[in-house]
């Protein structure tokens, strides 16, 4: 099926530009629109006829086009999930700003503390750090094999230029992550900090996304999700409406097929329950219905899903906290759930006669998506298996939850213990980790505090080499 997106920058977008989306698809003769895995808006043909007028405002990509790629946000999960604590709505929104011109390239801003948006599905992939205002940066392009870590920690109001600067140097000629690095730092001017320590990413269960839950002290966000990926224009419309009637700004689209809308005042809370109970809206899908990641608008994955979904709902199955993804074969694409079932292709010569479809099932080390390693449970099972291969797995995700991820901490922790040679200013707490080293100055990895050059100075304060202090022990596992 061919398939028109409209590009939503980080997944927020304003009511007003919603029912302007809205008015312009039922125009086209359309009576639902859905949504897609990278916060977009996707319409299920090809617009005809359309009045360019309406369209120069927004960034639509058309079927025949190749470019236009969306920037993933997390902006959705502030303030009603787990969060980073410097990392504010409003700084999303003012990294957003910087982005003036379409990315080529896939971009994932995220806080790394919250579970609902992937960390590590863009080509160029920001995740905010401990340090305020600055980000670490995963790079895996599309021609690489392995996921790459910058250097240096990038500094917000750096993140734009510094990823034009990377489009502009690919779309030239390939380039290693060393190389990358070197030429960026050599074309830009920024403000980058040391990385003193790696990227900590925790593992918590999935949240629960949907319904009218409190937000503050008088304030409340409304989470809603349709199984069928379709979302009834007139709904949305009406719903719009109601927003500006609220004087709420922004509404947030997940990767999940469904959105959010932020800051319902207490006192309109009730008319929110009214609208929704008039419309037949349900607001309350159980967990088995609700981390299911299909691709759009494709019929045998949505049937598939409703089979799988009604027989665990027979066997009183918990999921809570994992999350499934259906997909078409492919070894090269980046899943971001806990559980992965992949449809077999069929030989070219064997497509036209009918054979019963084969599955393989995966599961992400620790059933953590972020870890980025999938192992393969079961391959080539017929469809009547899956729900037994899926009842395994869940059982084995509460047998082992708690007790792997809290290993491999440990045993991480101890390695940087015998390998971290750390040093600190005692002007500005900058630290220098002679594991990373200190790129901002030309230190390679690896070197040691005391080989460092006489004349070396603090990266962020430029206090003399003599002002730092070795820290161990204690004051190392505070670091």
């Amino acid at each position: 099926m061919e398939l028109t997106r409209l590009i939503v920058k980080g997944g927020v977008i304003s009511p007003g530009e919603l029912r302007d989306i809205v008015n312009l698809a039922s125009d086209q003769g359309l009576d639902s629109i859905s949504f897609g895995s990278r916060q977009d808006i996707i319409f299920p043909k090809v617009f005809k006829n359309i009045d360019p007028e309406k369209t120069s405002k927004h960034h639509f990509v058309f079927p025949d086009e190749k470019s236009g790629n969306n920037i993933v946000s997390s902006y959705v999960s502030t303030d009603i999930f787990r969060n980073t604590s410097w990392l504010t709505g409003n700084k999303f929104l003012y990294v957003l700003e910087q982005f003036k011109e379409q990315p080529d390239l896939k971009v994932n801003i995220t806080d790394p503390k919250q579970q609902l948006v992937p960390l590590f599905t863009g080509h160029i992939n920001f995740i905010a750090s401990e340090h305020e205002d600055y980000w670490f940066l995963y790079i895996r392009m599309p021609n690489w094999e392995r996921m790459e870590v910058y250097p240096v920690l990038i500094y917000s109001w750096d993140i734009s230029k510094i990823y034009y600067e990377i489009e502009k140097l690919v779309r030239e000629e390939s380039h290693g992550i060393d190389m990358l690095f070197s030429l960026v730092s050599e074309a830009l001017d920024t403000n980058n900090r040391t990385i003193d320590k790696p990227l900590n990413v925790p593992f918590y269960p999935f949240p629960y996304y949907e319904g009218m839950n409190r937000l503050g002290i008088d304030q409340y966000w409304l989470g809603l999700y349709w199984r069928n990926n379709l979302y009834d224009l007139e709904f949305l419309k009406e719903m719009c409406d109601l927003c500006f009637e609220c004087k709420i700004g922004k509404i947030c689209i997940t990767p999940w097929k469904s959105f959010i809308v932020k800051g319902i005042p207490k006192d309109r809370k009730l008319d929110w329950e009214k609208f929704l109970g008039k419309k037949g809206i349900n607001i309350r899908h159980s967990l088995l219905e609700l981390n299911w990641h299909l691709p759009v608008a494709v019929e045998w994955a949505l049937n598939l899903k409703t089979f799988l979904v009604r027989t665990l709902d027979q066997f009183d199955i918990s999921t809570y906290g994992l999350t499934f993804g259906i997909s078409e074969y492919n070894r090269d694409g980046h899943y971001f759930t806990s559980i992965v079932v992949e449809k077999n292709g069929l030989p070219k010569d064997l497509e036209s006669i009918k054979i019963r479809d084969t599955f393989n099932v995966l599961y992400a080390k620790h059933f953590d998506p972020n870890s980025r390693e999938y192992i393969v449970h079961a391959q080539d099972v017929d469809k009547l298996e899956l729900p037994t291969i899926l009842i395994e797995l869940s059982k084995k995700y509460f047998e082992e939850l708690g007790n792997s991820v809290q290993e491999d901490s440990a045993t991480t922790t101890i390695k940087e213990k015998v390998q971290q040679e750390v040093h600190q200013c005692q002007d500005c707490l900058t630290v220098y980790n002679s594991e990373y080293g200190d790129l901002v100055q030309g230190i390679e990895k690896g070197v040691l505090f005391q080989d460092l050059p006489e004349n070396y100075c603090c990266s962020l304060c430029e206090s003399p080499k003599s002002n730092f202090i070795e820290l161990k022990g204690e004051k190392l596992d505070a670091v």
